[in-house]
Parts: structure tokens; C-alpha cells; sequence
């Protein structure tokens, strides 16, 4: 029996955003998973290994390498794939293609928790950056609002209107403060290491969703915007003690780790209280999801079959 390789392409036309967001509920309800990363390096090129394993789910490998030479030589600086294995016998299932993997990973992350946060009317949804997570956002949020207005703002105003030329109808911000204070919903993936959402310009009833900040020393919003709101966090295993996002207001007493409502695996925590409050959540990533994502690859192109 040949081994399925699943290329981005013919991987993605097979996957619905709602429907996927229903399989990563239904993988919190399994055990929580074991996880755990390794790294090897030559000078400035990186493999990076993501392993997770999930009683009833199985197992996966997800190997990415970075080689910050390769945009010179019109390649793509990081590549990988994923290893998905069975869980009854642990024999190789499937290789999958990274970027998709990661792709649907992240922007249903975050769409999970924004279908049981935010305000089902939302209609304003503002995309703070303008690379490829922020596109992936828009597919995503576009899917469960299907009658939301899009806003983009980025730091380089350029990259905001070329993306708005990809998606008729989406709108260019000038002003990222007029922008935050008209949305219902703000989903924000940049690499700033210094925040630019404010919780000065937060309104009651917005729900707030934040990708881009992975590394400890990296944040997106300011101590303010989490103490104004009630916040959520994907795994408490992957976000605190590792993401600057919430360990840095942890660790200088800005919140304390009771204003942490829950994680995924809490999921019926995750609810509004009253129309007014302010949410917030961090998308911390993990192997765990890409496992969850792997497996609902490949079920849809099991089922194509």
C-alpha cells in the first residue's frame, strides 16, 4: 500500500474552514497530548522538529527548515512536512505538506475561539498585518462572518493595499487607533516585539485575537488591553512560561494567572458573559494542533478516495 504525499493544492481544495474548526474541538476532548521540540543548527540555517502524540488521534512529526539564504535564490526560506502515524500501530499514515498544515493550523486557532467569543453580529473585522497568516485570517473569519466588512492595516501601508486587491471589497486603514475603535472584532499577526493595540482604544463588546507574538520577548498588546478583558489562551502548556504575550504581564503583576479564564481543552468555558465584555485570546500554536490538523487532512483525502 502506497504512502499518500499530500501537496498543498490538492490538499486545500478538499478542507472547509467551519467543518475544521469542529474537528479541533473534537480533538481537546481526547487526552491532552505529549509534546516536545527539537532543534539543530548550522550557523544560521535551523531544523526544527514539532512532535506530538494524542492517545486516539495518533502521532505526527512536523519538521520545518529555515535557511535565511534561500530568498537569494528564489526559494522559500522555510520549508518542511509532516509525518502523520497511526495510533493503533504507529505505522506511517501520510506526509503532508508543511505550509498547508501550518496554514489551516493557525487561522483556525484562532477561528475556534472567535465562533465562541466574539459577538455572533459581528460585522466590522479589522486584520492587523498584511503577510501570509493575515491573508490565511481573512479566508478563515470570512467563512464563519460571511457578512463582515474587512478591514487591513500594516505598518508599511503598501502591503496593506496589496493585499486589499486580492479580496474585493476590503478596506485600507490609515489610522490603526480609528480602526481598532470601529472593529468588533481586531485579529492582529505581526512580528512586533513592542504592542501597537492599545486597551485604551478597545470598545465594549469586541472580541480581540492575537497570533503574531511567539517568542518571549515579543507582544502585540499592551498591559491594558489584557486587563480590560477576560482572556483566553489555546493550551496554558504552550503560552505560559514560553509566550511574551502572557508571560510578560505574569511576571510583572500586570495580570495574574486567574484573569487566565481557560484553554481549549475548557472549551465550555469559552462563552461570553454579556454583550459588553471585551475578549481576548492568544493563539499560541503547538504540536498538539498540528497533529489535529494533520489527521483532518487526511481524513477529507481519505474520504475523496
Amino acid at each position: 500500500m502506497s504512502i499518500p504525499i499530500i501537496p498543498f493544492d490538492e490538499g486545500e481544495a478538499l478542507l472547509d474552514w467551519l467543518d475544521f474548526i469542529e474537528a479541533l474541538a473534537a480533538g481537546h476532548k481526547l487526552p491532552k497530548a505529549e509534546v516536545a521540540d527539537s532543534f539543530l543548527y548550522r550557523g544560521e540555517d535551523t531544523l526544527l522538529n514539532r512532535a506530538a502524540w494524542i492517545d486516539g488521534l495518533g502521532l505526527a512529526v512536523k519538521s520545518a527548515t529555515v535557511f535565511p539564504g534561500n530568498p537569494k535564490q528564489d526559494k522559500p526560506m522555510v520549508n518542511g512536512g509532516m509525518a502523520l502515524y497511526g495510533d493503533r500501530d504507529g505505522m506511517l499514515e501520510a506526509m503532508v505538506d508543511f505550509h498547508l498544515v501550518t496554514k489551516w493550523k493557525t487561522a483556525g486557532d484562532s477561528l475556534l475561539a472567535a465562533t465562541r467569543l466574539a459577538r455572533p453580529d459581528s460585522r466590522n473585522i479589522l486584520i492587523i498585518g498584511a503577510g501570509t497568516v493575515g491573508r490565511s485570517l481573512r479566508q478563515a473569519y470570512g467563512a464563519a462572518f460571511p457578512m463582515a466588512e474587512f478591514t487591513v492595516w500594516n505598518r508599511t501601508a503598501a502591503n496593506a493595499r496589496s493585499m486589499a486587491e486580492d479580496f474585493p471589497g476590503m478596506t485600507v486603514a490609515e489610522d490603526l487607533e480609528h480602526a481598532v475603535r470601529q472593529a468588533d472584532i481586531i485579529t492582529s499577526a505581526t512580528m512586533s516585539t513592542e504592542p501597537n493595540l492599545k486597551g485604551a482604544w478597545l470598545q465594549p463588546g469586541q472580541h480581540v485575537d492575537l497570533i503574531g507574538a511567539y517568542r518571549p520577548d515579543m507582544r502585540e498588546a499592551d498591559d491594558e488591553a489584557l486587563q480590560r478583558a477576560r482572556v483566553f489562551v489555546d493550551n496554558f502548556g504552550t503560552t505560559i512560561g514560553h509566550i511574551g504575550e502572557i508571560e510578560i504581564p505574569l511576571k510583572t503583576g500586570a495580570i495574574s494567572r486567574d484573569h487566565l479564564v481557560a484553554d481549549y481543552y475548557d472549551l465550555d468555558a469559552f462563552k461570553r458573559q454579556s454583550d459588553d465584555e471585551i475578549t481576548l485570546f492568544k493563539n499560541g500554536g503547538g504540536a498538539h494542533l498540528d497533529l489535529m490538523t494533520g489527521r483532518y487532512i487526511l481524513d477529507r483525502w481519505q474520504a475523496a478516495r
